[in-house]
């Protein structure tokens, strides 16, 4: 399957498929820029744009369960000393979900990965995302990685 640059295929979607593309390019620009002085909590306002914040929950790669406000202190934490990009693999739509299916590359200190996720999506009637669930394929990461998440019940 061919990779392709988010911003290539970006403009072939409509409605909440391409939400979530836009989610992903959002996440991009934002982690590009937490390098910058001032970067902070209220730097992910674009990406809170796209969430139903109230009642949003994030199901992640550890099936750590983060409300909207623990899942941007836990970006905030995070983007500083990441580099993040990712290529477009497939979207798919269903009434009210989206699967999005990416090649992420991440770079934390020494760490790099690879993975193939697939994040699937959930909206509301009014077209914010609700909830995320993330699936990965991945080689295990070392004892580092796994430090950024002091302080996140991780899921036994």
């Amino acid at each position: 399957m061919p990779l392709h640059q988010i911003s290539e295929v970006i403009d072939d979607y409509t409605g909440n498929a391409r939400a979530v593309l836009e989610y992903a390019l959002t996440t991009e620009h934002i982690v590009d820029s937490a390098k910058r002085p001032g970067f902070a909590a209220d730097s992910w306002a674009p990406l809170a744009a796209l969430v139903a914040v109230e009642e949003f929950v994030r199901v992640g790669n550890f099936k750590e369960v983060m409300t909207w406000d623990e899942y941007i202190a836990f970006l905030t934490g995070w983007a500083p000393t990441a580099d993040w990009d990712c290529s477009f693999k497939r979207v798919t739509e269903t009434p009210g979900l989206v699967f999005l299916e990416l090649e992420e590359r991440s770079t934390t200190g020494d760490y790099k990965a690879v993975v193939n996720s697939v994040s699937v999506y959930e909206f509301t009637a009014t077209g914010k995302i609700r909830h995320i669930d993330v699936y990965l394929q991945m080689a295990m990461p070392s004892p580092e990685i796994l430090k950024t998440y002091e302080g996140i019940d991780i899921a036994e």
